[in-house]
């Protein structure tokens, strides 16, 4: 059973599983139509060094960028609107190969157009993120997004932090306004 993840309570991804090397983060909602447009979530990834900024732009992954210039992490694709069973979205990391100026894997989720569109995360029905072992998709740790964000388009949701030899993982659901440039502004 996956442990589920509280806000600011890191816990090892490796313990207990020292092999442990290629993980998937995946994003989920239940789709849903607010002023005539579907509510389209995007997930990211931000690699982070120890001043909190990212090592160079091509650290930041995403739907335009689905690979880092280290080849630890894949992005293979957009999902539009949430439909279906399981993960809408996911992020390919081997821990691995990792840049070692990298600390810290910071997992956002914004809402494409939100502003444009009139969406915020008060439309968003059960939203999570997971990490699972990518050898056999068990879920390892999961958070799901309760917090009442009505007006925010914008969270950074979940944490990955190198810890010398061990990996932590913790649950963030910070919200922010202004979409995904809010983000980048944050971390360049």
């Amino acid at each position: 059973m996956a442990i589920q993840l509280e806000k600011r309570k890191p816990i090892s991804i490796i313990q207990g599983q020292p092999e442990l090397n290629h993980i998937i983060a995946g994003l989920g909602w239940d789709s849903a139509e607010v002023n005539g447009h579907p509510i389209d979530l995007d997930l990211s990834l931000f690699m982070l060094t120890e001043s909190g900024k990212l090592l160079a732009d091509e650290y930041f992954i995403f739907y335009n960028n689905a690979e880092s210039p280290d080849g630890s992490t894949n992005y293979p694709g957009d999902s539009r609107a949430g439909e279906g069973d399981g993960d809408d979205e996911v992020i390919h990391i081997e821990l691995a190969k990792v840049n070692s100026k990298i600390e810290f894997l910071y997992f956002s989720v914004t809402i494409d157009q939100g502003e444009e569109r009139g969406h915020n995360f008060g439309h968003v029905q059960n939203s999570y993120i997971n990490i699972r072992n990518a050898v056999d998709n068990s879920i390892l740790c999961q958070y799901q997004l309760k917090d009442d964000f009505g007006t925010e388009d914008s969270i950074v949701i979940a944490a990955i932090s190198r810890n010398g030899g061990d990996w932590t993982v913790e649950a963030l659901g910070q919200a922010f306004s202004g979409g995904l440039n809010t983000l980048v502004e944050l971390y360049q």
